[in-house]
């Protein structure tokens, strides 16, 4: 008995002379500091971490280091920009250096332990991406309509330098979100139920559609695909693709062997949306009618679209 209390003595006295509190950094800055007593539960002898509040840590932590990969893409003039890593927490490395900080507390800092996050494309397999335009499509717009020009470009934007994987689905909707007027869209006009009026992501509409043609060109698979409720002006008729956040959709299935590489373009007054794949896929295109070139009535250049008028 004389020897366990002894013991016990000499196991209190090294818990009491461990480190309090633990600074974890990341790349050499401070990204938490953490208590000892937070973390192991309140019994005499060796210190019992508290693994729930361990989860929930470690939880905070994968937010904090996490870094997301780039995949490579192709810059305007069609240059590859590489890929970059990303990273994200090792969590069997970052579970034994926090239980030897809790039983051994040699330091009071660590570095949070990463490891690496491959992108799904590098630059030798967007080298093959790049080889065979296996669709493409082009509409028009009125440049002066500021507004809608402005909307056309975000999305565009949003939608260059995209791919979908053999047996994966691209949504316009997932992949552009929600168009608000704090992610910088504009007011301008929108079909609702089968009258003109003006709403936030005017034009968005014209990007689906350029795109629903550039892929049934391509011979992709058609998911989802609906019209609007009135002939539109930018394509032949019966071939749009309308979509809305809280409203239709359009989906596409890339049913080929090899990725596919979405380049979008738009300035001058038109859209141009291509479809890109290695030299081997054995693609079956689609005869698609092409877009007339004469420009429809648009929003004088000069008036505010922006501006609710009662």
């Amino acid at each position: 008995m004389a020897w366990t209390w002894i013991a016990g003595l000499l196991v209190l006295a090294h818990t009491a002379s461990l480190p309090d509190q633990l600074a974890i950094t990341s790349e050499g800055r401070e990204i938490a500091v953490v208590r000892r007593a937070d973390y192991e539960f309140p019994l005499p002898g060796l210190p019992i971490v508290n693994d729930i509040k361990l989860l929930e840590l470690t939880a905070k932590m994968e937010r904090l280091v996490y870094q997301p990969p780039t995949n490579a893409m192709l810059d305007a003039s069609g240059a590859i920009v590489p890929d970059k890593l990303g990273y994200k927490l090792d969590l069997r490395v970052w579970e034994d250096e926090f239980y030897r900080y809790m039983t051994e507390g040699k330091s009071a800092s660590m570095e949070a332990p990463l490891r690496a996050v491959y992108p799904r494309v590098d630059s030798e397999l967007l080298t093959t991406l790049k080889e065979k335009r296996i669709g493409y499509y082009t509409t028009y717009y009125n440049s002066n309509n500021r507004n809608r020009s402005h909307n056309i470009d975000l999305a565009v934007k949003a939608l260059n330098n995209r791919y979908v994987f053999p047996g994966e689905s691209f949504s316009f909707n997932q992949t552009l979100g929600e168009r608000t007027a704090g992610k910088g869209y504009r007011r301008a006009k929108v079909i609702v139920r089968g009258e003109v009026a003006e709403g936030i992501g005017g034009g968005i509409c014209q990007v689906s559609s350029t795109l629903f043609n550039a892929v049934d060109r391509a011979g992709l698979t058609i998911v989802q695909r609906y019209s609007h409720s009135r002939n539109v002006p930018y394509v032949p008729p019966g071939r749009d693709a309308t979509v809305s956040w809280y409203g239709p959709d359009f989906v596409f299935n890339n049913p080929y062997d090899h990725p596919v590489l979405i380049r979008a373009f738009s300035g001058g007054g038109q859209t141009t949306i291509l479809i890109y794949s290695a030299e081997e896929i054995h693609n079956r295109p689609r005869e698609v009618p092409s877009a007339s070139k004469k420009l429809p009535a648009e929003v004088p250049a000069d008036r505010n679209v922006n501006q609710i008028v009662p």
